[in-house]
């Protein structure tokens, strides 16, 4: 290859071409999803890939701030921002757009994100959410459902060895708070269990520091967690947590008896903007394929906006679990076998690759253009 073609197939880092393959593989992956979504009355929104920067950073959008790319829109002289997450867009059309529609409101999405900067799991900066929201609901049925319906439409697709981490990203600020630690010494302890680090738990902790090494040890399959998070005292703005816990988890049970979950009661990275239960979702196959949560639409606080949940899927990785559709075959036509010809062949399930001008031997041009069979006197032949 040239230097100048070599050139100009440089990408910045995060960022790849997505070629044929790959991309009619998550095509068929995201259309396959948004059915199951769809079918359990969810309606798609589509919203756009830049907003102004205000709009796009307040609310539930503030967490993504230091993920986002900004721009001068020429046209306003107004800072825009390009979407690092759809679901704060969501929440804005859920309570702008759709604030007279009936709730629950259920919506669904998909997209492409772009982020300042990847992670260690995940080092694309570009790549495609698809995922849903439920908005008006604070039952614990709500936050059942949008699990369910998550790990149904994995299954749905082909995501084998499924399970679902539960955790509640403010049990732990509410039971510092319930104990009388400050700010500064809740941030401490927050860091520390991020690091799951006893000893710095112990020495920051005061009064919640065995409450919380408690909880740290208690963490893992969901009935063993439980058990632990039932026989401790919590301060009574914690114990809300606890029942809500207690109770999706008993929908869950009841409604997939063998769906694998998890519990860590001291979560909090990756759960920015999230109120209450929230969840990732796991896959032996492909490691993380996304999460989902509590949260407040229109507005950041746990008594301001809408009561919210959902959960965003993320292609990028849910690609390497999922097994590609078998791909219809193709066709090569030759030239001059006419349109209606090769309309006929397309109705009956075949992909057609048109010649476009004549060649000494069909059977190897079918082959150059990887199609396996070709069109012989009428007949369709498999090449040799």
């Amino acid at each position: 290859m040239p230097a100048d073609a070599l050139s100009s197939a440089l990408l910045p880092a995060g960022l790849h071409d997505v070629l044929p393959s790959e991309a009619a593989h998550e095509a068929a992956a995201v259309e396959r999803l948004l059915a199951e979504f769809a079918a359990q009355g969810y309606r798609r929104v589509d919203p756009p890939l830049v907003e102004f920067e205000e709009n796009l950073l307040s609310g539930p959008g503030a967490a993504m701030s230091k993920q986002t790319f900004r721009l001068m829109d020429p046209h306003s002289q107004r800072m825009m921002a390009v979407r690092a997450d759809i679901t704060p867009q969501i929440a804005r059309i859920a309570t702008s757009r759709l604030k007279n529609e009936a709730r629950p409101l259920r919506l669904c999405y998909a997209g492409q994100v772009l982020r300042v900067k990847g992670s260690q799991l995940r080092p694309e900066r570009q790549f495609t959410q698809v995922g849903v929201e439920l908005i008006g609901a604070l039952e614990a049925e709500a936050d059942a459902e949008v699990v369910l319906l998550a790990v149904q439409a994995l299954t749905a697709i082909g995501v084998p060895h499924l399970s679902v981490d539960l955790c509640v990203p403010t049990m732990v600020s509410r039971i510092c708070a319930g104990l009388g630690l400050g700010e500064d010494e809740i941030r401490q302890l927050r860091a520390a269990l991020d690091r799951k680090d006893s000893a710095a738990v112990a020495a920051v902790g005061g009064p919640a520091a065995k409450l919380l090494e408690t909880l740290m040890s208690a963490s893992g399959p969901a009935d063993r967690a439980m058990q632990a998070l039932a026989a401790l005292p919590l301060p009574e703005g914690a114990e809300k947590d606890r029942r809500r816990l207690t109770d999706t988890l008993a929908l869950l049970r009841a409604a997939m008896p063998d769906l694998t979950v998890t519990i860590d009661l001291v979560e909090h990275r990756g759960f920015e903007y999230q109120t209450g239960l929230s969840f990732t979702l796991f896959s032996r196959a492909a490691g993380e394929l996304g999460q989902g949560g509590r949260y407040r639409a229109g507005a950041q606080g746990e008594d301001r906006g809408e009561p919210a949940t959902g959960f965003t899927l993320y292609m990028d990785t849910l690609l390497r679990a999922v097994p590609a559709a078998k791909a219809p075959g193709r066709v090569y036509v030759p030239h001059g076998s006419g349109w209606e010809t090769a309309r006929k062949l397309r109705a009956d399930g075949w992909v057609t690759v048109a010649g476009l001008a004549p060649v000494a031997d069909a059977a190897a041009e079918a082959k150059r253009l990887q199609c396996g069979h070709w069109l012989a006197g009428g007949d369709v032949k498999p090449v040799g």
